[in-house]
C-alpha cells in the first residue's frame, strides 16, 4: 500500500502515527482492542525486535466485507511498525466454517472453498507490502491439515484439548442451548483454529493472532495449544465488532453486506454507504477506517461539533476507504458521479461504466428507445401515473439528463455516457433509465 493521489485527490499515506509511542498505543487510542491477553506483555513485545503475527480468514463467501477490513488494516498498521505479518487463508477451515451463533452452515463444495481461498487472498495481498525485512506471507491452512490423519490429529492435537472448556466457548454455548444444536463438525472448528496457530508458531515462530472478539474462544484455542504443547507464551488481540450508534448492524446497506469486491458492491455504492455515516459514528469510523493522524482526525472531530451540515468528516470517510479498496482513480469516477446526479457536475462528462453502477443503485427501469418521458417517469416509480407525470412536467418539476422537460411529448434517448439517461423529479428525487 503506499500514498496515492490524482490531480484532484490525495489520500493519507499508510504510517504509524509518529505521536504515539508504541504501535500498541495507537491501537488503544484507535479502539482496535477490544479484549487481549496481557497488555503490558504485548505492549512490551511491540515495542521489541519484529515479531511474526497473524490474522485468518475463511472462504465461507466469494468475497471479504467491511468486517474483515478492519482484520486487514490492523494488520498493515501492526507491519508498518516493523513486524512480519503472515496472511492466512483457510482453505481447510472454510471446508468446515465457524460455529454461527443461530443455525448450522450449508457447507460448500472443495471446488467451491477452492476458488473462493483464490479470490480472498488475491484481496488479502492489496492490503500488505511484500517487501523489505518485514515482507508479508500468505499462506493456507490446508497445506498441513490435508496431510494429516484422523488418528494423527487425534493423538497430536485432540489430546491436549479438554471438552468442558470447548463446551464454554461463547458460540458453542450459545448453539448447545437452541434448537439447532451443534454438529461435531462445527464443535471442532475451534481445534483446527488452534492448531493452525501452533504450526505457524512452529513453522515461523509467529506469537500474536488478530482477529474479531466475537473470536475470542477460537483465538484463546491457539494460545492455550501453544502453551500445552510447547510450554511456550503466545499472544492475542480481539478487536472490537463494530457497531452503529442507533443500534442497526454495520456494513449493511438495505440489507446487503458491504463487500470489498466490485463486483459485489459497487464502488458508488460504498462511497454512498460511508457517506451516509452518523455523525455520533464518523470519528470512530476514521479512527478504526483510516490512517489519518489523530491531529487530523480532531480536526475533523471539531468540523463535526461546528459545522455538521457540511459532512466534511463523512466526505474524507468516504474518500480515504474507498481509495483504499478500491483505488484512487475508481474513487475519483464516484464522486463525480456523486456530484454530477446530485447538481455539481457534468453528467455528459462521467465514465460510462461507473454512471451505470450509479444508476443500477437508483430507481431505474429499461425502456426502448424514443419512449415517452411519461412513460420512463412511472417506468422508475418517480410518479404513480400518467397524468402525475404529465402534471409534474407541466408544472417544470422533471428534468431529463440535466435538462428541464418542457412538453410531455418528450422522449428518452440515451443521450448520456454508455447509452442511459437520468431522470430527476425536484431537486433530489433521481432515476436511472436504460434503454432496452
Amino acid at each position: 500500500m503506499r500514498r496515492v493521489s490524482n490531480s484532484a485527490l490525495t489520500t493519507a499515506p499508510p504510517a504509524i502515527d509518529p505521536t504515539f509511542e508504541n504501535v500498541w498505543d495507537e491501537l488503544l487510542w484507535r479502539g482496535l482492542v477490544h479484549v487481549s491477553t496481557d497488555q503490558e506483555a504485548l505492549r512490551a513485545l511491540l515495542a521489541g525486535d519484529p515479531i511474526t503475527y497473524y490474522c485468518g480468514f475463511d472462504p465461507t463467501a466469494p468475497s471479504l466485507h467491511l468486517g474483515n477490513l478492519v482484520q486487514l488494516l490492523t494488520l498493515r498498521r501492526i507491519q508498518l511498525a516493523g513486524h512480519k505479518p503472515l496472511g492466512l487463508v483457510g482453505g481447510s477451515t472454510g471446508l468446515i466454517g465457524d460455529p454461527r451463533p443461530t443455525a448450522e452452515r450449508t457447507l460448500n463444495t472443495r471446488e467451491t472453498v477452492e476458488e473462493w481461498v483464490g479470490r480472498l487472498r488475491t484481496q488479502v495481498e492489496r492490503y500488505l507490502s511484500f517487501e523489505g525485512e518485514n515482507a508479508a506471507r500468505i499462506v493456507n491452512n490446508l497445506d498441513w491439515t490435508a496431510p494429516l490423519s484422523a488418528i494423527d490429529f487425534l493423538r497430536e492435537i485432540g489430546k491436549y484439548y479438554r471438552v468442558g472448556t470447548m463446551l464454554k466457548k461463547d458460540a458453542v454455548a450459545a448453539r448447545l442451548n437452541s434448537d439447532e444444536g451443534i454438529s461435531y463438525t462445527e464443535f471442532s472448528y475451534q481445534i483446527l483454529q488452534g492448531m493452525d496457530f501452533l504450526e505457524l508458531y512452529r513453522q515461523y515462530d509467529c506469537v500474536l493472532q488478530t482477529g474479531g472478539s466475537d473470536q475470542w474462544g477460537n483465538l484463546t484455542s491457539g494460545t492455550d495449544l501453544i502453551r500445552r504443547a510447547e510450554g511456550a507464551s503466545a499472544h492475542a488481540i480481539g478487536t472490537p465488532l463494530i457497531t452503529n450508534s442507533d443500534g442497526t448492524k454495520f456494513g449493511k446497506s438495505e440489507g446487503n453486506a458491504i463487500w470489498l469486491d466490485a463486483e459485489m458492491c459497487s464502488p458508488y455504492r460504498m462511497y454512498q454507504f460511508w457517506l451516509s455515516t452518523a455523525d455520533a459514528d464518523v470519528i470512530e469510523r476514521l479512527k478504526v477506517f483510516t490512517f489519518l493522524t489523530r491531529a487530523e482526525i480532531e480536526e475533523y472531530e471539531a468540523l463535526v461539533e461546528s459545522e455538521p451540515f457540511r459532512r466534511a468528516a463523512q466526505k474524507r470517510l468516504a474518500l480515504e476507504v474507498v481509495a483504499t479498496v478500491h483505488g484512487i482513480d475508481a474513487t475519483a469516477a464516484v464522486i463525480a458521479a456523486s456530484e454530477a446526479l446530485f447538481g455539481q457536475g457534468d453528467l455528459t462528462a462521467l465514465d460510462a461504466s461507473t454512471l451505470r453502477t450509479a444508476l443500477e443503485e437508483l430507481p431505474h427501469a429499461t425502456v426502448d428507445a424514443g419512449s415517452p418521458v411519461v412513460d420512463a417517469l412511472v417506468a422508475t416509480g418517480l410518479v404513480s401515473s400518467l397524468s402525475e407525470a404529465r402534471r409534474a412536467i407541466s408544472q417544470g418539476g422533471v428534468s431529463l439528463d440535466g435538462a428541464r422537460v418542457e412538453d410531455d411529448s418528450a422522449t428518452v434517448q440515451g443521450t448520456l455516457p454508455g447509452g442511459v439517461s437520468v431522470l430527476r423529479r425536484g431537486k433530489k428525487t433521481l432515476a436511472g433509465v436504460f434503454l432496452g
